[in-house]
């Protein structure tokens, strides 16, 4: 940390994981450990390379502020991952009660007279962390017997055998189990249109018993038939299901 006359800057190197082609972001934090308000401003040697946000600003008594740096996407990376590139944080005390909208380049005009402290900062740029290696099958200890591969080129082990097996067994298993699907289709198409044909003939019986009485001889005839058929079709749908 930077311990300055007005603000303390940490830290003091603005460490980017670099990494082509994308947006890095590093976050600075300015601390007031003054009574005063204390204005401050952001410069760097680079400034078509980094965004600052803000760039300027109030830090009130006894507060701190965080600025954000942002290192727009490189096409390229520098030699030995070296940086030259530098950051200058100036500061100086203002009025009680300014804001942000009133401050001026004039304030950190040392040349006017007025009182600008200083802090430097430099740009460092490191290695992304790298993802874990991927561990090789059967590499660890205690691992799980797998099938090995004889030296011209055939497997062997049972868990090979087993995959094989397995592989051969499915398309058998596929088509069966179409079938089955396709069987109990159909036996449910079936079994709705008997239950269908049995309401209707039980209709057709409720009818024939209430005209029982004009042609008692012929409903007879007509009921046994009709209850033959009944237990026809009964019997049927028992067989299927």
């Amino acid at each position: 940390m930077s311990s300055g006359d007005l603000l303390s800057v940490e830290p003091l190197e603005l460490k980017f994981p670099f990494e082509l082609k994308k947006q890095i972001s590093c976050s600075l934090q300015l601390s007031n450990k003054t009574d005063s308000y204390v204005a401050f401003k952001v410069k760097t040697t680079n400034p078509k390379k980094y965004c600052v946000r803000p760039n300027t600003g109030i830090v009130l008594p006894r507060s701190t502020c965080d600025v954000m740096v942002t290192m727009q996407a490189q096409k390229e990376a520098p030699a030995d991952m070296q940086c030259k590139d530098k950051f200058l944080l100036q500061s100086v005390k203002t009025n009680d009660g300014v804001s942000a909208k009133d401050i001026s380049a004039e304030m950190f005009n040392k040349e006017a007279g007025h009182v600008v402290d200083e802090s430097k900062l430099r740009v460092v740029y490191v290695s992304p962390p790298q993802p874990p290696s991927p561990v090789p099958e059967g590499s660890e200890e205690g691992s799980s017997p797998r099938g090995s591969v004889s030296e011209n080129g055939n497997a062997n082990g049972p868990d090979f055998a087993q995959v094989t097996r397995g592989f051969a067994e499915r398309p058998e298993a596929q088509d069966k189990s179409a079938e089955a699907r396709a069987l109990i289709s159909r036996l449910t198409e079936e079994k709705n249109t008997a239950i269908q044909q049995v309401s209707k003939l039980r209709q057709e019986l409720e009818l024939l018993k209430r005209e029982g009485n004009k042609n008692r001889g012929g409903v007879s005839f007509i009921v046994v038939i009709l209850i033959g058929l009944l237990g026809i079709i009964m019997g049927y749908l028992m067989k299927k299901t």
